[in-house]
């Protein structure tokens, strides 16, 4: 077991503490993983929504950017790790404060590159947003910025 399913297993297990950027973002983590997938519910907290209620695409957008990272890690090479270089994001419905069905995959990968896409459901099914993204594939291990 490599770097990648070490950290997804703890993830899951509730064993690691979040980034700091999961916390201030109130994004959750994961729920369930498996080779080529990764998927989790999601509930809105109130003061991510927008004054009508709605949810601000943006932030779907950075939702969308971990769900992937996570299918991504789910292939990682062991002696690899990878940056998103591409993210695209389709809205479908206007999002509101219901939960939501975070389901990504890898839909493609090369040595270079894994291909990932995602999609965000109601409960029930209705779609309201997908996102693809491209993860580039780093022969280094990335390591955390010192405080300056």
């Amino acid at each position: 077991m490599g770097w990648a399913h070490e950290r997804l297993g703890a993830i899951v297990s509730g064993k690691v503490d979040a980034p700091p950027v999961v916390g201030t973002l109130r994004m959750g983590l994961l729920d369930a993983w498996g080779p080529g997938w990764a998927r989790k519910r999601w509930v809105p907290q109130p003061e991510i929504l927008n004054g009508d209620g709605s949810m601000f695409g943006g932030y779907l957008a950075a939702l969308a950017d971990q769900a992937l990272a996570f299918a991504a890690m789910t292939v990682a090479p062991d002696d690899q790790h990878f940056r998103t270089i591409n993210l695209q994001v389709q809205f479908f419905k206007i999002g509101r404060a219901h939960p939501l069905d975070i389901e990504a995959r890898v839909v493609a990968q090369t040595r270079q590159l894994i291909s990932v896409e995602v999609d965000f459901r109601r409960p029930g099914g209705d779609i309201i947003a997908k996102a693809t993204a491209q993860q580039v594939l780093v022969a280094q291990p990335l390591t955390p910025m010192e405080p300056t």
